[in-house]
């Protein structure tokens, strides 16, 4: 197995790049997502997954290990072949995919071309354990209990950032506020405690 590729780009494409190491080119298939990170960059190291049918032996590339972790993780779940998983990368962040599974957003995976509600299911049911356990940024999801509402979320951070509070601060307080207060019904009273910690 390929675990990375270190060496020049020499094409790219928001599906696909050249990755040449010692005179040999690799056809890479990649997500919007690593697109994005190495748009500028000649030089890369791209870590790699080869997936090999009877067919063809297709190869795919991140930008950073994270990335690769969570095709990973997509892919074992019933139903999600590598294609789709690079589909799901591109439609989202890490972190939005992250939340989405944590809280059960079944509406916005289900906004992912090729993904059922069916699907949708499936990958909170498999994975919600899983990515809890992945440190994406400032994301502390981890700690959070799942079934708390993204949209209340969402709403609390936007207001509290407009109100001068740090972002990841006012995230941090947030899922401290949820996970100590599970009955919290409504954003205004999420913001309210919110501010009573701030």
């Amino acid at each position: 197995m390929i675990a990375y590729l270190k060496g020049t780009i020499t094409y790219k494409s928001p599906t696909k790049i050249y990755v040449e190491c010692g005179g040999v080119a690799y056809d890479v298939n990649i997500s919007l997502l690593t697109y994005e990170k190495i748009e500028r960059l000649q030089e890369a190291t791209i870590y790699t997954y080869l997936h090999i049918t009877e067919l063809a032996h297709t190869m795919y590339g991140f930008a950073d290990e994270l990335e690769k972790e969570i095709f990973l993780m997509l892919i074992s779940v019933n139903g999600i072949g590598p294609s789709t998983a690079r589909l799901i990368l591109s439609s989202m962040s890490a972190e939005e995919l992250q939340k989405a599974i944590m809280y059960q957003e079944v509406s916005l995976l289900k906004r992912i071309k090729g993904i059922g509600p069916k699907t949708a299911q499936r990958m909170i049911l498999e994975l919600k354990d899983k990515v809890g356990k992945v440190q994406i940024g400032d994301s502390v999801a981890s700690d959070v209990a799942p079934g708390i509402n993204m949209t209340m979320t969402e709403e609390a951070i936007s207001a509290l950032t407009m109100l001068g509070f740090a972002k990841n601060i006012s995230e941090k307080t947030i899922f401290k506020v949820l996970k100590d207060n599970p009955s919290v019904a409504n954003t205004e009273e999420l913001i309210k405690l919110c501010l009573k910690n701030l």
